[in-house]
């Protein structure tokens, strides 16, 4: 199983972290080792090696068929099921590894860092392309967003990606943070919501 993650995919973020930098002409992609992945309400634990790290709440794609080379067309038979999950990141590090032209995978694949909600088979929704998921942290909206605002969109994403590596049963798509990322605390409670569903619920410690 590999975690596949897409970065700058919402306007709006990319202005909030990336004011001075153009749109992506094509998805930006990044991974996750399985170790990073965070699931059944188990607690989040900031790490040691970083002083900020910030939440950024996604629509989640689960593959359901091996697939390499896939059409856009024929792309929504290889996914099954959604769900809410964060992408965590280690922003002073991410700032740090950016401003020396350096990778920064380690400020996105370190452990735990991909918490992930309850599946909903993806039949459930009209359009995956017209999606609602929120965030909630102590019982406050912190971030809210829709897939119909994504640049590059899921069956897009999964053209491109499965150009470069096969996809396979089990395999996990990050599809990218709206505005409104923020930091985490100890002690928040983390609550996650596609439509008026909650599929993710954790805390912080």
């Amino acid at each position: 199983m590999k975690i596949i993650a897409i970065g700058m995919n919402y306007p709006l973020h990319c202005k909030e972290l990336h004011a001075n930098e153009p749109l992506p002409e094509s998805p930006v992609i990044f991974m996750k080792p399985d170790s990073a992945l965070l699931k059944d309400s188990k607690p989040f634990f900031i790490p040691d090696f970083c002083e900020q790290v910030d939440y950024e709440t996604e629509l989640v794609v689960r593959i359901s068929r091996l697939g390499k080379n896939i059409a856009e067309r024929f792309a929504h038979r290889y996914y099954d099921a959604v769900t809410v999950g964060i992408d965590f990141t280690a922003r002073d590090l991410q700032r740090k590894f950016r401003a020396e032209g350096k990778p920064w995978e380690l400020c996105k694949g370190f452990d735990n860092s991909a918490a992930v909600g309850d599946w909903i088979p993806v039949e459930r929704f009209l359009n995956i392309q017209n999606i609602n998921f929120h965030l909630d942290i102590d019982g406050k909206t912190v971030q809210r967003g829709n897939t119909c605002d994504m640049l590059f969109k899921v069956d897009q994403i999964i053209a491109y990606v499965s150009q470069f590596c096969t996809l396979k049963i089990g395999d996990l798509l990050y599809t990218g943070t709206p505005a409104g990322v923020g930091p985490v605390h100890i002690g928040n409670h983390l609550e996650g919501y596609l439509e008026s569903e909650k599929v993710l619920d954790f805390y912080i410690r």
